[in-house]
């Protein structure tokens, strides 16, 4: 052993161990691995930083720029709401639905995409449905990584096993040749999440995190049926407001002096107001509606709404406000402030009055909308604090088509092969700019940067790992020990080692080092390399013990996991898979 092979192994251990206990961000531990690496001259010159500007975090960049578009041009709603429709309010069958389908498209495109795609879905979906993203989004990454053996194509670390095998005077993988173990694993992988892991993943996602990050407030907001909407002369059942928009509706008021109260068969008309009750950006994509508008106590037009220099902000009323006990019409806002109460929220009671008639209390949250220096000034005046500052996310839905094809194209031609995954999604990434699905400015803002720069700084361990010997002497150690074992012995020590430099290292650069060694070893032995090469693409794929797979990291802060929660859930799963791979592999290719 090596002076530089003993440090790394040294700093490895450092890195586990913070990674495990979380005293220090993850991020920052990866910054920290990343210089003592240089420090220690265990990367090659020239290569210090060439983990950002590796083909994973390209592609992690590209398909969150993708699946930001999806969300801004309402594709995920759409989606989401389909899935709710075939679904009804069964939240035991949400689970199940979505890792199932996500398991299907993961045996055909990258994993890494399958997530990126679902993740804004399945959140939208928990937010639906009340339910802890935490309980899904694990399961969702797991289910996705769990199909990449059921085709070639399934993942790049099998193209990259059927290379290195070729180069060796051996025919290349099939498409379907690794069907036989891969589908079992799925399968009892899938039922193992779905039985036994979802029950130790924690809810580390407490109710005021979920209602600031996914925006669960439930405001009231009043809303007018102008003539030409084609809701008029439609019962409450057919507009579906519920199903469209997860509106619901408390009371209708017609005429100024009628109070309806909502029934399924009662039927709308023009100039009914409806005080409705929802979510803040679901009682915005009100707006999209055609013939209905938000109410308010003046009138005003949606170009009132898009002038230069007017926010949309989220306040709440604070104890010596002037606005307390005041009605919004009667404080007139409108025309001292220029600002609008589009929507209200009060922990307690129930508000079933007119919006313009409600009398403010201290704790109400307002949602505002007006002049930038208006809004800032009565929060100088004591009279609100904000809570939160909202850009317009009223989805772009005319490019909701445009977005999807783009997606689309991008991922059938990488899984094709006439596009490179990387270059695939980063052109995609561009189209999605240049087609208005999306700005720059909204698309940097989704970016999960920190899990980007963790990519990063990790992938450079995996470098130091190939480059100072580490990996090369860790497997000669592994023979040391297995001699001249039962050829099965040999196969659970590749199988665990490829596992294990698979964590630090890429999936392909794991199987990239260990493969030509157990070629070599069984060709030696006189055994099947085909075995050996089949266990080390399966092993290569078990990427459920850390959070550093690709397909991990996209869930790993949306689900508030830490590091031991994969070690937890995903070591029991590991174990299961390479018992259905020890006795699969042997059987289908034998030794």
């Amino acid at each position: 052993m090596t002076a530089s092979i003993a440090l790394l192994l040294a700093i490895l251990v450092v890195a586990v161990i913070l990674f495990s206990f979380e005293w220090i961000a993850a991020d920052i531990v990866a910054l920290g691995i990343l210089v003592a690496l240089i420090l220690a001259n265990l990367l090659p010159e020239g290569e210090f930083f060439a983990g950002f500007g590796s083909d994973t975090v390209i592609v992690m960049l590209g398909l969150l720029i993708l699946t930001a578009a999806l969300l801004r041009t309402g594709v995920v709603d759409e989606v989401s709401r389909i899935i709710l429709n075939r679904i009804g309010d069964r939240a035991d069958l949400l689970l199940p639905a979505v890792m199932l389908t996500a398991a299907i498209l993961s045996s055909f495109i990258s994993n890494t995409a399958t997530t990126a795609f679902f993740l804004p879905i399945v959140v939208s979906l928990a937010r639906r449905m009340r339910l802890e993203t935490s309980q899904l989004l694990m399961p969702l990454a797991f289910a996705s990584i769990l199909a990449s053996s059921v085709s070639l194509v399934g993942s790049s670390t099998n193209i990259v096993v059927s290379g290195l095998i070729s180069q060796q005077g051996m025919p290349s993988l099939s498409m379907f040749e690794m069907a036989p173990v891969g589908i079992p694993i799925a399968i009892i992988g899938l039922l193992y999440m779905l039985i036994i892991g979802r029950r130790f993943i924690p809810n580390r996602t407490p109710a005021k995190a979920l209602t600031e990050e996914f925006g669960l407030r439930s405001y009231l907001a009043e809303i007018r049926i102008r003539p030409d909407s084609p809701l008029v002369g439609m019962t409450l059942a057919q507009a579906e407001l519920g199903n469209k928009l997860d509106l619901t509706v408390l009371s209708i008021f017609r005429d100024e002096k009628r109070h309806l109260v909502p029934q399924a068969e009662t039927t709308l008309q023009a100039g009914d107001a409806l005080l409705i009750e929802g979510r803040r950006e679901d009682i915005l994509k009100v707006e999209d509606m055609v013939g209905v508008e938000i109410q308010t106590d003046a009138d005003f037009s949606d170009s009132d709404l898009q002038n230069v220099g007017t926010q949309l902000a989220e306040v709440i009323l604070l104890p010596k406000s002037p606005l307390l006990w005041n009605t919004p019409k009667g404080f007139r806002l409108r025309e001292r402030y220029g600002l609008q109460v589009l929507a209200i929220q009060r922990h307690e009671g129930t508000i079933r009055r007119r919006i313009s008639q409600v009398q403010m209390r201290m704790g109400d949250v307002l949602l505002v909308q007006g002049p930038r220096a208006n809004i800032t000034v009565l929060q100088e005046d004591g009279a609100f604090r904000i809570l939160d500052v909202i850009q317009d996310v009223r989805p772009r839905r005319r490019r909701a088509h445009v977005a999807m094809a783009i997606f689309a194209g991008a991922l059938v031609a990488a899984a094709l092969n006439l596009l490179a995954l990387p270059v695939a999604v980063l052109g995609g990434a561009m189209l999605v700019f240049l087609t208005g699905c999306i700005t720059p400015e909204e698309a940097y803002r989704e970016v999960e940067w920190r899990i980007l720069i963790l990519v990063g700084c990790m992938l450079s361990l995996g470098v130091a790992m190939e480059y100072t010997g580490t990996a090369q002497f860790l497997a000669a150690q592994l023979l040391h020990m297995i001699g001249t074992a039962s050829p099965i012995w040999l196969l659970t020590a590749f199988f665990v080692l490829t596992m294990l430099l698979t964590q630090p290292m890429s999936n392909q650069a794991a199987a990239a080092v260990v493969l030509p060694i157990a070629l070599q070893t069984a060709l030696q032995m006189g055994l099947n390399p085909r075995t050996f090469a089949i266990m080390i693409a399966v092993g290569a794929s078990c990427s459920f013990i850390t959070p550093l797979e690709p397909s991990c990291m996209l869930v790993y802060g949306s689900g508030h996991y830490r590091f031991m929660d994969f070690i937890k859930i995903g070591l029991p799963l590991t174990v299961l898979i390479y018992l259905i791979a020890i006795g699969l592999v042997p059987l289908f290719w034998p030794l």
